[in-house]
């Protein structure tokens, strides 16, 4: 099945997100309390809801996109190429009302991949609009739709084979595959301080724009297909 999608109906992306707020007392007192309550199960002794606010770009309710990488393949000279294209901004209403306006531009056939995409990317991008009061595109939204009707497709689940108890990475993914690692500069863990401590904007995209890469090519793989030629690959301005 997965060998008959056309890849030129398909849109690889990646988001990174981060905490609302640089620090947990900058939160109004309501929000501490909520923060403070949604982790309570999840502290060591010796920690408090500050102590791991860092982590709260990883929940749409306490978390902001703050980058946001599309890629998609289409065809040059005979062969397959990729061309990405980033959304930057400090104002997570204008990057995702960009996003949305380019699905919307799109046809209706359109196929989202992300890793981990079903668990962390989509479900966030639809929370993250609907807190930011806009309406979720067609291709995004899952409302009323069984899981094999939605054109959602994830490389972690690809993965898996129907084993639905383990995780992967999309580090260790494309170790085993033998695709370049996209974490050779940063890693997940570290976009917060990147972000608040050095707000270092183009180091967050580059690489955000290595896990779309790297997605693409690991969908390639599982598809039994050779790895996009780096000089195949493209990058729109920022």
């Amino acid at each position: 099945m997965l060998e008959t999608i056309d890849l030129q109906q398909l849109l690889v992306l990646d988001i990174e997100t981060v905490p609302q707020k640089a620090a947990y007392e900058q939160l109004p007192d309501h929000f501490q309390q909520l923060w403070a309550h949604k982790v309570r199960h999840t502290l060591n002794d010796d920690e408090t809801p500050a102590d791991v606010y860092q982590n709260a770009g990883l929940h749409a309710e306490f978390g902001k996109i703050i980058c946001m990488s599309v890629g998609v393949f289409h065809h040059r000279n005979g062969h397959i190429a990729f061309r990405v294209k980033s959304f930057v901004q400090n104002e997570e209403r204008e990057l995702l009302n960009a996003f949305s306006s380019l699905l919307r531009s799109q046809p209706p056939n359109l196929i989202l991949c992300a890793h981990n995409g079903r668990n962390f990317d989509f479900p966030y991008l639809c929370r993250r609009m609907i807190i930011n009061g806009l309406s979720i595109p067609p291709a995004l939204d899952t409302t009323g739709k069984k899981p094999w009707e939605s054109n959602h497709l994830d490389t972690m689940e690809l993965w898996r084979f129907g084993d639905f108890r383990s995780y992967i990475s999309l580090n260790l993914l494309a170790a085993v595959l033998n695709i370049p690692t996209p974490k050779d500069d940063i890693n997940g863990e570290d976009v917060y301080r990147v972000y608040y401590e050095e707000n270092n904007m183009d180091r967050i995209r580059v690489y955000c724009e290595k896990d779309v890469i790297t997605t693409a090519q690991i969908l390639r793989r599982l598809r039994g297909e050779p790895l996009i030629e780096p000089e195949a690959i493209t990058f729109a301005t920022p």
